[in-house]
């Protein structure tokens, strides 16, 4: 007998909690990360925009995410596509107004949505008013030391103050004109020249963002999402690293402008402030650690709610390294009380339909489409594999239909500033932010009536929304019944554990009260013991008697109930 895509019993649209009902929600949250700029266009710009996400929650709801994370929407001049903010009270005109952003916060509530923003505070813009006003004034202006101002080395200053380099490539450092029209002091940039690092040991910027955070929780948002959550605090002295090719030793140590003990205090003041609001508000860090381990420092009861948990997502497709990982954050996430977090793809790395395409090793940004079909049939499992796991996961828009990055624009369309810059990350991040199809014909497929900002390429229109609702098999409708069951099954979501059971080399099986999760990671088909029920397979399985024959690359939920 065979099998796919069975759901049983999926609770119904009406039956989606409110906002107000439920309560650590957040434990096993299905979050959905919105990149504004891709996902809708409501006024055929080719920009999405906030009227556009208003327009497309409710795709959201029937999808079955309980929140949305939207990337920066703030007032910006675009030089990392929002991440370098202006003003952070106020929306970038190319995506509204803070009209839009209210009436977008409401109509969520209304559906069961939640709204988590994203927050920026390793860095402003440089054109922020603060930092404007420091190059104006000159030295010994005090705006200057909200930011890290410092004279060069060498005879006139012409060497940078120390050899830090930028994640973007090249140094970290950026010497400025005085408004004499000199050469002057250097300024400190992790990021791109137009992103000026704050500096947080001046309290004014503690303060600043203490009333930031105060502006948008007034207006009704659940919690943010913070950029470099590990970046803020930096050594004192802000001493030499010692070493060339710094971006190969991130994830390995603790460096001295990444992951410092003294992020933990900052963190600590604002859990004060978001516990002063009803509703469970939270936090959800982007901490790029060493370890899991020093990932769980930043989910301490009385810190941030969540961490994204990079190493899961950059774990190869194979049993072994996943089991390992897994374990490890299960055991990490304990002592602390937090929740795991699992997440395949976001808006820095190639989709893992294109990851899982190619062989492992390549990293987290690639330029290679590699086998479409292998990708595909992997990320299904995968996704299947990581909605099953214990506590909460992230989707990046576009993954439930199963899109592969866009490995071949032309390079005079790509806008990643890491692109232009030598020695940095690859550049390759504009691949997984083409905007995404909702229909299967039409301008920009659905996306807008204007075209979109990045070329989409052709065929989009088959991996559409409406090419794959009502559809069986589609990836849509796998997402959409495996969202669900697991919103249904009451041994999904929430936990600390495992079980692993006895399985053939390769393949990952555990169960979870009466809820097992099989999946087979390698390039042939296995045999294991029928579990129960099958509620939900990736792909075709054979069931015979007492056994079930899984394929290559495949992904089954059983119930023993």
């Amino acid at each position: 007998m065979s099998q796919q895509h069975t759901a049983a019993d999926p609770a119904p649209t009406s039956a989606v909690a409110t906002v107000a009902e439920r309560r650590d929600w957040w434990r096993d949250a299905v979050i959905y990360q919105v990149y504004p700029r891709s996902f809708a266009d409501s006024n055929g710009d080719g920009m999405g925009d906030l009227e556009g996400i208003r327009s497309r929650l409710p795709y959201l709801r029937d999808l079955g995410v309980d929140a949305v994370w939207l990337s920066p929407f703030y007032a910006s001049p675009q030089a990392d596509a929002g991440y370098d903010v202006a003003d952070y009270r106020a929306v970038d005109p190319m995506f509204g107004n803070l009209l839009d952003a209210d009436a977008l916060i409401r109509d969520a509530r209304e559906l069961g949505l939640r709204i988590i923003v994203d927050l920026v505070p390793n860095h402003s813009s440089d054109q922020h008013e603060w930092f404007k006003r420091a190059l104006r004034e000159g030295p010994g202006s005090p705006l200057r030391e909200r930011y890290h101002f410092r004279p060069g080395k060498g005879a006139n200053g012409e060497l940078p103050p120390n050899d830090w380099e930028s994640i973007f490539g090249g140094p970290a450092w950026t010497r400025v004109t005085e408004p004499d029209g000199t050469p002057g002091e250097w300024y400190l940039h992790l990021f791109a020249p137009e992103q000026p690092d704050f500096n947080w040991d001046h309290p004014a910027v503690g303060d600043e963002f203490r009333s930031i955070l105060r502006f948008w929780l007034d207006m009704g948002v659940d919690g943010f999402r913070i950029d470099v959550a590990h970046g803020l605090v930096k050594a004192a002295g802000l001493p030499d690293l010692g070493a060339h090719d710094q971006l190969k030793l991130l994830g390995n140590d603790v460096m001295p402008f990444f992951d410092q003990d003294g992020v933990h205090e900052i963190y600590r003041q604002w859990r004060l402030i978001l516990d002063e609001y009803s509703g469970e508000r939270i936090f959800v860090a982007e901490a790029w650690t060493p370890t899991v381990e020093r990932t769980a420092n930043y989910v301490r009861p009385d810190e941030l709610h969540q961490a994204f948990n990079f190493q899961y997502l950059s774990t190869a497709w194979d049993a072994a390294e996943l089991r390992e990982v897994i374990d490890r954050t299960l055991e990490a996430m304990r002592p602390v009380g937090a929740p795991s977090t699992w997440v395949l793809s976001n808006h820095d790395v190639t989709r893992h339909a294109t990851r899982f395409a190619n062989p492992p090793g390549l990293g987290t940004q690639i330029r290679l489409a590699g086998d479409r079909e292998l990708g595909l049939r992997r990320a299904r499992a995968a996704s299947l594999l990581m909605l099953a796991l214990p506590g909460s996961a992230y989707v990046y828009q576009g993954e439930e239909l199963g899109l592969p990055d866009v490995v071949d624009l032309p390079d005079e369309v790509r806008q990643d500033p890491a692109y232009f810059r030598g020695a940095g990350q690859d550049g390759f991040r504009d691949g997984c932010r083409v905007p995404i199809p909702w229909t299967r014909d039409g301008s920009s497929y659905g996306f807008g009536s204007g075209g979109s900002w990045l070329p989409q390429p052709s065929g989009w229109g088959e991996l559409s929304v409406e090419a794959q609702t009502g559809t069986p098999g589609s990836t849509l409708e796998l997402y959409r019944a495996a969202l669900a069951l697991r919103s249904a099954h009451p041994d999904l979501g929430a936990g600390d554990a495992v079980e692993w059971l006895r399985a053939p080399e390769g393949v990952l099986a555990f169960r979870r009260g009466e809820f097992v999760c099989v999946a087979n990671t390698t390039g042939e088909s296995v045999t294991t013991p029928t579990y129960g029920r099958v509620l939900l397979t990736s792909e075709e399985v054979t069931k015979a008697d007492d056994e079930t024959k899984i394929p290559s690359d495949t992904t089954v939920w059983f119930t023993t109930a």
